[in-house]
């Protein structure tokens, strides 16, 4: 317990695994959080005493079962092995921290998920920026990047860490990424760039970044090094697979917010049993496909070069059926080769994984064959990328059976003829059981012990097993071991001495394969890096085979792209909506035009629930899709290149910030608004709706005009409930109005989904309450009190506007009527039906008179 106690202070916010013998043993508080998670048997050490202690352990073999619950309930597990033979010593056994698991830092297949990464991330605070670092330990994949904290607060959202290490004193500053991330707090000296900058050039073995290009990132370079000092604080020191350290390049993607992440519903939906983008598009075969896909989801192109190379190779896949189904079929054969190679650098790949790592290899050849002979350059160039390794799945081939066990403990990995001095061992240990019933068979016929029989245990080994009917005819130089109620158990000294040979037989083949596997894994370890190339590219290709069965299946086309700044988009459809759909109904496809010279805004008024958030989401999604190269639900489409996404659809509280609807819904707005580009795409659904009616139309009225006038002319989708901005199209040339269709028959409303040219004047809220199963008596009452105060408010606005029109006919007799200016505001008024002025209208009217003095 000394001992315990001691390693334990070391790790105190660990939960210690400490192996007893055959047991890994948990203590004290560590037992009672084990038992909860576990489900194992809380038991005392020294009940009674002053050393009394909570007790709970499990055996040893049974630790991959147990060590994913523990690490996935968010506790970073300490696992102390003995580092000794107990036989070798007199004193107690010496131990030690082997591995600390944490969320983050995980290589336990039950604890990672196979499409998922599993990245660690540094965030470091510096003077002008912020500092990010990803590194998912079970792949190798490094990267880095420093922004302001909108970026990075993207990052983080993009790739969702399992883990995050934070400088101590920025604990509160972290706080205002608001996301519910698992962190660790280091030490402020872990984060000093001359520390950190060491500490990558040290790892890399080269005396400057420059190489992978973040020389200058300073303060992406000091998450980096915090990283890697977490690495060697957790025993992972076996890392030789993290070979590259890479830039996440922000002028290389569409910028998405977290706020249109999380609205475009791309990785997961808001709703409990939702469906997101990523669960239909997802048609990926292998676990690194599936990884490199959520990547592609969250980082669309802005390199129109390569977005057609990617596009080229699905068309051929398409096109070219035969070779496809090779590839993919070749592809859906193989393991994950990221995390295999990744366990060989760390030396936890079991034997069977090496065969599963050499089959995998194998499938390569036929694939880079098929590559090479495409004659589509990218194929082309993706295909030369690829490396079967030949000379390893040889060396695999010879070295180990392709049954190989999980275990290189429970022997029989070697195959043979591999080794000859093991080859005899096995031979000397296979006929033992044949001599054993020779023996048999000649002691029963000596003794005249029918019953007699040979059998083993692990107290005193090989023994002959007598029953008391027959212990008479036992002969004199037999030695009795055991007597049990109905038999006596005895050894001779030929059987141990036969014992000894096999035993010592069996204890050197151990040593042998051990021997024999260790070299196979340091033969292993030169091709990290070449199999590392090749997975990258099998994941990319596993992708752009997704790419190509949904277009085949879902019928989706391929769109243009081009550097205009234009948006056409032919019967475009929801790609998750379109999947859900009942047997044999079909999609209703609409058209969307945007431009920044004659449609530059598209005003869509229409009912709840007729369709305006699916048109404004499967807008987005139509332009993410193409900017990741894949082709897209539509009859047509043509794409400028657009470079940020910027959504504000639908609300919600954030109570725990103190943070109401509308001002959820004013600080996504407003970051959309101070973040604006020529090449924008903005979608707005129900701005306003927070707060009263005139404040509502006001401030979504003032955004749209900002967005009208304003000199990027961003290209924008508007849907609002308010019918008064549909006047904006008089006043402001880029905005259109457009409505989705409904056809109202007797008390029914049909919803037709289309959106067609011009506004609308109708929401059918109540309509809408009613097919919710609003009782009839609440419904009808809703109506009549619709009715009253319609009637009510038209009689207010028409006593304002005849209050308005004689005050302005005051006005206007103050001032000389001769003056030409005055009477075409004279004209101006006249004309007005002042009857049927809406209140927007009526400023719209005063304003234009304004401009007209102004003007003058």
């Amino acid at each position: 317990m000394q001992q315990y106690n001691k390693i334990k202070s070391k790790y105190p916010d660990a939960l210690l695994l400490f192996r007893v013998g055959d047991f890994y043993e948990t203590f004290g508080e560590d037992a009672v959080h084990a038992s909860k998670i576990l489900g194992i048997v809380l038991t005392k050490r020294g009940a009674g005493s002053t050393s009394e202690t909570h007790l709970a352990g499990f055996p040893h073999h049974s630790l991959n079962s147990y060590l994913p619950k523990l690490v996935k309930a968010g506790l970073r597990v300490a696992i102390c092995d003995q580092l000794e033979d107990p036989k070798m010593t007199k004193t107690i056994v010496k131990r030690g921290v082997t591995e600390l698991v944490t969320p983050g830092v995980a290589l336990n297949d039950e604890v990672l998920q196979s499409k998922n990464n599993n990245f660690l991330a540094a965030v470091h605070f510096g003077k002008k920026y912020i500092g990010v670092s990803f590194l998912d330990i079970s792949t190798g994949e490094f990267l880095t990047a420093q922004g302001n904290e909108e970026y990075i607060d993207k990052l983080l959202q993009n790739f969702k860490p399992s883990e995050v290490l934070v400088q101590k004193q920025f604990k509160q500053k972290f706080s205002q990424f608001k996301a519910n991330f698992y962190t660790f707090y280091l030490d402020d000296w872990v984060f000093q760039h001359e520390f950190a900058h060491e500490s990558l050039c040290k790892h890399f073995k080269v005396k400057s970044l420059k190489g992978f290009g973040i020389e200058d990132l300073v303060d992406g370079i000091t998450a980096s090094g915090a990283v890697l000092f977490y690495l060697s604080e957790t025993q992972h020191n076996n890392i030789s697979h993290i070979s590259q350290i890479k830039q996440i390049h922000q002028d290389k993607y569409v910028w998405m917010d977290r706020f249109t992440l999380r609205n475009l519903e791309l990785h997961a939906s808001n709703a409990a049993d939702g469906i997101s983008l990523l669960d239909i598009i997802d048609q990926t075969v292998s676990p690194m496909g599936g990884r490199l896909l959520r990547r592609w989801l969250s980082l669309p192109l802005k390199d129109l070069q390569e977005i057609k190379e990617r596009q080229s190779i699905v068309k051929y896949l398409i096109e070219k059926e035969s070779d496809f189904e090779k590839i993919w079929g070749q592809i859906k054969s193989m393991s994950d080769l990221e995390r295999l190679i990744s366990k060989v650098a760390t030396g936890k790949i079991s034997p069977r994984e090496v065969v599963m790592l050499k089959n995998s290899l194998l499938a390569i050849s036929p694939i880079k064959e098929i590559g090479l002979k495409s004659g589509i350059e990218g194929l082309v160039n993706l295909a030369n990328n690829l490396d079967p390794c030949p000379e390893l799945t040889q060396k695999i081939s010879q070295t180990l059976n392709e049954n190989a066990p999980v275990n290189i403990n429970k022997g029989n990995s070697i195959a043979e003829g591999v080794s000859e001095e093991l080859d005899e061992l096995r031979s000397l240990s296979s006929s033992g059981k044949s001599y054993l019933d020779q023996m048999v068979e000649r002691e029963i016929e000596r003794t005249g012990i029918s019953s007699l029989k040979i059998a083993f245990n692990n107290v005193f080994g090989y023994y002959i097993e007598v029953r008391n009917t027959h212990k008479d005819k036992v002969p004199e130089e037999w030695i009795r071991k055991q007597t049990l109620v109905s038999a006596e158990r005895y050894i001779t000294e030929e059987l141990k001495h036969y014992e000894s040979k096999i035993l010592g037989a069996q204890e050197k083949i151990a040593v042998l394969e051990q021997e024999i596997y260790g070299q196979l894994i340091d033969f292993l370890l030169q091709f990290v890096q070449p199999i590392q190339k090749s997975a990258s590219q099998i994941a990319r290709l596993d992708c752009l085979c997704a790419f190509a069965q949904n277009a085949i299946h879902y019928n989706f086309v391929k769109p243009v792209l081009d550097d205009s700044t234009d948006l056409d988009i032919k019967n475009g459809r929801h790609p998750v909506i379109e999947k859900q759909l009942p047997p044999g109904e079909a999609y209703i496809a609409n058209d969307v035009v945007l431009n920044r010279n004659q449609q530059q805004i598209i005003m869509i008024t229409g009912p709840n629930m007729s369709g305006k958030s699916a048109i404004l989401r499967q807008t987005a999604l139509i332009v993410i899709l193409a900017q990741m190269g894949s082709y897209i639900p539509a009859q047509n489409a043509k794409i400028g290149l657009v470079d940020k996404i910027f959504t504000r659809v639908g609300a919600s509280d954030n109570i725990s910030m103190g943070e109401s609807t509308f001002m959820v819904e004013m600080n996504e707005t407003a970051s959309i608004l101070n973040n604006l580009s020529e090449r924008s795409l903005i979608l707005l659904d129900e701005i306003g709706r927070g707060t009263s009616t005139y404040d509502g139309i006001s401030i979504a009225w003032a955004i749209a005009e900002y967005l009208h006038n304003h000199p990027t002319k961003p290209k924008t989708l508007f849907a609002t409930h308010y019918h008064e901005l549909n006047d904006m199209s008089e006043s402001f040339d880029r905005i259109k109005n457009y409505n989705v269709s409904v056809k109202e028959l007797k008390d029914n409303v049909i919803f037709l989904r289309k959106l067609v040219p011009g506004g609308s004047k109708h929401s059918f809220g109540i309509h809408v309450a009613k097919l919710a199963g609003m009782p009839n008596e609440v419904v009808f009452k809703a109506n009549k009190i619709l009715e009253r105060l319609e009637k009510s408010h038209a009689s207010e606005d028409v006593q304002e506007k005849l209050r308005q029109h004689k005050q302005e006919d005051l006005q206007l007799s103050i001032f000389q009527l001769d003056d030409p200016l005055l009477e075409e505001i004279k004209d101006e008024i006249m004309r007005t039906n002042i009857d049927t002025l809406t209140p927007i209208e009526a400023l719209m009217k005063l304003n234009e008179i304004k401009r007209m003095l102004i003007k003058k």
